[in-house]
């Protein structure tokens, strides 16, 4: 079942918060089995809008990152473009970026973003949406958009990254406009834990793994 059809009947039914709680403990304590094995990654979590709505989210990852000693700077919260645009949504992410964890902003260019609050908000990287990225293959505006995302996320000093990355043009088109990473079925598919595990293991020696999961520089 995809995340769109089971995350909705989590917020409606109140089941979100114990579950955000478990993804955030599941993702730490797998991500200090890697380090133990030596191998240097980061991870990356979505966050539905109804944990930064009622500020919950804080108070796990304060939690979660004391219990499980891991360095905050290893996590990445994923918040939407629009929730993170709410004035709501503010404070929440202003003490996020105080306990040290880092925030993309994710689903880039399908929102309404002010420039200038944008630019208020503890930001470290913008996440394009796949809607542009796939399209850029046969579709002129999308190209520019892309660039034009990828300029100003690297003038306001953050990393850019595409999302749904597919095929070998749509790289190329990456690739020309000094975007920073991708992810995408391209990259790699969702894989269990014990084969990306074997994949870092066999990695590990070979090439200094990026911060983020399951990222690709391009």
């Amino acid at each position: 079942m995809p995340p769109d059809r089971f995350i909705p009947m989590a917020e409606e039914t109140g089941i979100i918060h114990p579950l955000t709680a478990w993804v955030i403990d599941t993702a730490l304590e797998q991500l200090c089995r890697w380090q133990a094995e030596g191998i240097d990654v980061s991870v990356s979590l979505n966050v539905s809008p109804r944990n930064i709505e009622d500020h919950s989210l804080e108070e796990m990852v304060a939690r979660a990152l004391g219990n499980f000693k891991v360095e905050p700077t290893r996590l990445t919260l994923e918040i939407t473009e629009g929730v993170a645009m709410a004035a709501a949504a503010a404070r929440a992410l202003h003490r996020l970026h105080e306990i040290g964890v880092r925030i993309a902003l994710d689903d880039f260019g399908t929102g309404y973003s002010s420039l200038l609050y944008l630019m208020r908000l503890p930001v470290h990287e913008i996440k394009i949406d796949r809607s542009f990225v796939s399209a850029l293959a046969t579709d002129p505006d999308s190209g520019a958009i892309v660039r034009s995302a990828v300029g100003l996320g690297h003038n306001l000093g953050l990393r850019v990254v595409a999302e749904g990355l597919q095929d070998r043009l749509a790289e190329t088109v990456l690739v020309e406009a000094g975007c920073d990473a991708a992810q995408g079925f391209l990259v790699g598919r969702p894989v269990e834990e014990k084969e990306i595990t074997a994949f870092l293991r066999q990695q590990a020696g070979i090439l200094q793994i990026p911060p983020e999961t399951l990222t690709q520089s391009v």
